[in-house]
Formats: structure tokens, C-alpha cells, sequence
């Protein structure tokens, strides 16, 4: 009888293991911002495009302006003024085809020109997709 509990214990693990090992852990996504009027547009499609990965990714926001903020400044060295500025797996440069990206400053097309990042919604997700695995 305990030969058969524990050969039952035995096969559940084998076959439950490599099913957890696949699941992965989420991303971890970290985004600094300034909670301003300009970045609120953006700052929604952001939302909504991590959303689209539910538990694919963990987020954190850190408003630039209050002490969590500062804190997280302080733990990643950041002593420059940015409205925005996105870590994926503790990276803030991605390839996204073939292009060299930093999710930093308004997207693309977005907010005052002085402040947009060289980048898109669509670089995002194709940069979230690579991350997850997500086709």
C-alpha cells in the first residue's frame, strides 16, 4: 500500500514538473513615470497592451514624483529627467527587427517632440511577444 501512494507521488511529480518548468515565470516589467496631463494617453495604451499578456508579465508602476519613485530612481542609478521609461527583465534595450530599441520617452508620434522615444505601441508588444513567447 505505501509502495503505491509513493509511486502515485512519484509519477504526479514527473509529469507535474515539467508542466510548471514550462508555465515560466512572468516577465517582470518596471515603468517609471511622470503622472503629468501629455503622458496619460500613453500611459492608458501602455496598460492596455501589457494586459493583453494577463499572466505573462508582472508590473510596476513608480510615479517619477513621489518616494517610491525616487527610491526606484535611486536603485537603478537614473538621474536624468524622463517622462517615461520602461524595464522589461531588468533591460531597457531591445532588438525589435533588427532595430535597436529603448522603450523611453513618449512613443513615437505622441506628446512633445523634444520628449519622444524613437518607438511604437506595435515595437512594445513585438518586443513583450519575444519575452513571453507569446505568437
Amino acid at each position: 500500500m505505501k509502495k503505491s501512494i509513493l509511486f502515485s507521488l512519484l509519477i504526479v511529480s514527473l509529469i507535474g514538473i515539467p508542466w510548471t518548468a514550462m508555465a515560466g515565470t512572468p516577465v517582470k516589467i518596471e515603468v517609471l513615470y511622470m503622472n503629468h496631463g501629455p503622458l496619460q494617453e500613453s500611459l492608458d495604451e501602455i496598460k492596455q497592451v501589457f494586459s493583453q499578456y494577463k499572466d505573462k508579465v508582472t508590473v510596476s508602476w513608480y510615479d517619477f514624483d513621489t518616494k517610491a519613485g525616487e527610491a526606484f530612481m535611486a536603485k537603478k542609478k537614473i538621474t536624468q529627467h524622463t517622462p517615461l521609461l520602461i524595464f522589461m527583465d531588468d533591460q531597457t534595450g531591445f532588438t525589435v527587427n533588427g532595430k535597436e530599441l529603448v522603450f523611453a520617452g513618449f512613443p513615437s508620434g505622441s506628446g512633445p517632440a523634444f520628449f519622444q522615444g524613437k518607438w511604437t505601441m506595435a515595437d512594445l508588444r513585438k518586443a513583450l511577444d519575444q519575452l513571453t513567447g507569446k505568437k
